[in-house]
């Protein structure tokens, strides 16, 4: 495998404090296991995992015991023909007992109970392919702020180097002055010249320390943690279109969205079942007692099991149910114009990002062969400055051409890695380096 590579220093920043050395690894396992979002999204598997059962689709027995007992004190005043057996209490305690134990099995709901549980299997591999999402975009951000680390302390060293030229110009300078051969006008411009590369250096500094708080914040550590990234910027140079597009299918959004047609299409059904009858089989066993301390029933009691069937046929109900299922219709026609989004939008971003890949790459050729020049032209106008041959806007220009090549490297190599891994994540090929 072909790659670049771009030898990026780390420039000490702010010394007395402890520092974390943080590797990429390091960084996205940190994310995977603190992350909110993923958390978030675990607890939705693990609920669709609880869902999945043939009980909360309802295709289980139901069984229920009830129970109901009252005591109570009343006036009783009884009249019959013969007049022997007239009553007139007061204060008669009497007991009425109600126990019953009932099961109702569903044998004929139009097959709502069938629907109903493949929806919840769709669901479930749907939430599991959303937590793939996650992890796949958790895995690519935190790779994407990685490296942009990575690139701002690669500028950062481009100044540094900067800085030794410019302070090298100075003491030639200086060396010349004390033999008469310059003057201070030349001097002054290159402490000038060395005050504002350092305070570019400074104000680097702030941006790698803000890059690097970014950072923290995707991984989910406090601000405040000191790391130390010591890495490189290596591009793999053999992410193919065709490879990416084949693949393109297996992305786990995708296939979130084809999941969420299919269960548009079973709420379709478990809608349509409502139209049809609901047969469902009741089998128990009832206790009944009365007791009373005077009047025409002194006890009577009643219990025995029992078994029926109970037919539900639905007749009218304002065309509820009719217009649901045309709803549910739309909603799936809705489900399928978002998949098909999905699709062309990813498409659209492979292509994008695939060009923006190879015109990277190509770019990076000649980009590692000017970052040469340049190098070795500094090198040899300071050399004939030093000499007394090359002036101080020669140096001046080398000096510049060489930050801007530099520049140019680190940009080319950072965008080539940036595309590289949205091209995998797209083809979901993301994993721990």
């Amino acid at each position: 495998m072909k790659k670049i590579a771009v030898l990026l220093f780390l420039i000490p920043g702010i010394t007395g404090f402890a520092q974390q050395k943080l590797s990429l690894t390091d960084a996205i396992n940190t994310a995977l296991q603190n992350s909110y979002d993923i958390q978030l999204a675990k607890n939705s598997v693990e609920i669709s995992n609880i869902n999945n059962h043939i009980g909360v689709a309802g295709g289980l027995p139901v069984v229920s015991a009830t129970g109901n007992d009252n005591e109570q004190v009343t006036s009783i005043n009884q009249k019959f023909a013969d007049a022997a057996r007239d009553t007139k209490r007061d204060n008669v305690s009497s007991n009425n007992l109600t126990v019953g134990l009932t099961g109702s099995f569903l044998l004929f709901n139009g097959y709502r109970v069938v629907s109903t549980k493949k929806r919840l299997e769709e669901l479930q591999q749907q939430n599991q392919q959303l937590l793939s999402v996650q992890i796949q975009n958790t895995i690519a951000a935190v790779t994407t702020k990685y490296f942009d680390v990575v690139r701002q302390q690669s500028y950062l060293k481009t100044i540094a180097q900067s800085i030794e030229v410019s302070k090298k110009r100075l003491e030639i300078l200086q060396v010349r002055k004390e033999v008469g051969m310059s003057n201070n006008a030349d001097i002054f411009q290159a402490q000038l010249d060395l005050n504002a590369l350092v305070q570019s250096q400074q104000a680097q500094e702030l941006v790698i320390d803000q890059a690097k708080t970014d950072l923290l914040n995707l991984i989910f550590l406090k601000p405040d943690t000191r790391i130390l990234i010591s890495d490189t910027i290596v591009v793999d140079r053999k992410v193919n279109i065709d490879s990416v597009r084949s693949n393109l299918a297996k992305n786990p959004l995708l296939a979130a969205a084809d999941r969420q047609i299919r269960i548009n299409e079973l709420l379709e059904k478990e809608t349509a079942a409502l139209r049809y009858p609901t047969i469902r089989a009741n089998a128990g066993y009832n206790l009944t007692s009365s007791k009373s301390a005077a009047g025409f029933s002194l006890l009577n009691q009643s219990y025995g099991p029992f078994i029926g069937i109970n037919v539900a046929i639905p007749i009218y109900n304002g065309s509820i149910s009719k217009r649901q299922q045309k709803v549910a219709a739309i909603n799936t026609r809705n489900a399928t114009i978002q998949r098909d989004n999905i699709l062309l939008d990813n498409e659209t971003g492979m292509i994008r990002t695939y060009q923006a890949y190879t015109n990277s790459l190509i770019q990076l050729e000649t980009a590692l062969k000017n970052y040469a020049l340049s190098t070795q032209l500094l090198d040899l106008i300071l050399q004939k400055f030093q000499l007394g041959q090359a002036t101080i806007i020669d140096v001046k220009q080398a000096q510049q051409s060489f930050e801007n090549e530099g520049y140019r490297l680190v940009n080319l190599n950072y965008a080539a890695k940036v595309a590289e891994i949205e091209l995998k994540r797209l083809a979901s090929q993301l994993a721990l380096p």
